[in-house]
């Protein structure tokens, strides 16, 4: 599974100026149904970070908007942030980012020795200050799931098994696996990104669970979720000094190494 080129070239930050891009979503969680499948309802999520050139720090050129830029082709599902923006999020505990440092190689499309820096201090992200951020993330897929709309992004197939179970089966999944994995981190502090209750996850993906059966596994879940932040011997909040140290040795790094490069 290779990314085309016309989103390899036509991205910007995804070619000249990244120092990562990686598989998420369903395929670095194990759970990718193929667009072959009848009953796929997934996209290929690709997510990227960026060190673009010298005049966006010291200029007032910005990175697409606010520091991200998404791409959006066919079954393509693209999201790229500049270095600050993702360092930032992951030390915010945001599960959607902080997946990256715990990916599985063959999820890893391509890396730098300036993301390797990140990789290799990422135990300054781990704390229990992630609570928050799993907690509300699961919150808000819990919301979505029975507050659905069908929004330009839900297409037909999705509708479709929304109409036919009841409820948004991909948010339960997604509600599902976020408080598992807020819970294992919490106790070991490392995410368990690649997942080995994939199976029983697709289930809930392809509505095979009843909504009760998935807001009972919900609310217990919340409940372990509380009693792990509650036993958790990790540090309380990230060393932010550390983090902004590791943010300019990434951006130095990413910007020697293409010190010659033709513009």
């Amino acid at each position: 599974m290779s990314l085309p080129c016309t989103i390899l070239t036509n991205t910007p930050g995804l070619h000249k100026w990244s120092i990562m891009t990686c598989y998420r979503g369903s395929i670095a969680h194990g759970m990718y149904v193929p667009s072959t499948d009848p009953g796929s309802i997934d996209d290929k999520d690709v997510m990227g970070v960026c060190v673009p050139p010298l005049e966006y720090y010291y200029g007032l050129k910005q990175y697409g908007s606010r520091g991200t830029v998404e791409v959006k082709q066919e079954e393509w599902d693209i999201v790229v942030y500049e270095a600050r923006k993702m360092i930032s999020m992951m030390a915010k505990g945001n599960p959607n980012v902080l997946m990256c440092l715990w990916l599985e190689p063959e999820h890893v499309i391509t890396t730098t020795p300036a993301w390797d820096l990140v990789v290799a201090s990422r135990s300054l992200f781990v704390g229990k200050h992630v609570y928050w951020s799993f907690s509300g993330y699961a919150y808000g897929q819990l919301h979505r799931m029975t507050h659905y709309a069908f929004e330009g992004y839900m297409g037909a197939k999705r509708k479709a098994l929304v109409e036919k179970v009841g409820y948004d089966c991909k948010n339960a999944a997604h509600l599902v696996r976020l408080l598992r994995m807020g819970c294992e981190f919490l106790a070991e502090g490392r995410l368990y990104v690649k997942r080995e209750d994939a199976q029983q996850l697709l289930e809930i993906k392809r509505g095979e669970w009843t909504l009760d059966a998935v807001q009972r596994e919900a609310r217990r879940l919340f409940d372990r979720t509380d009693e792990a932040y509650d036993r958790s011997t990790l540090p309380a909040a990230v060393d932010m000094d550390k983090i902004n140290a590791l943010c300019v040795e990434v951006i130095r790094t990413a910007l020697e190494s293409r010190k010659g490069d033709t513009p």
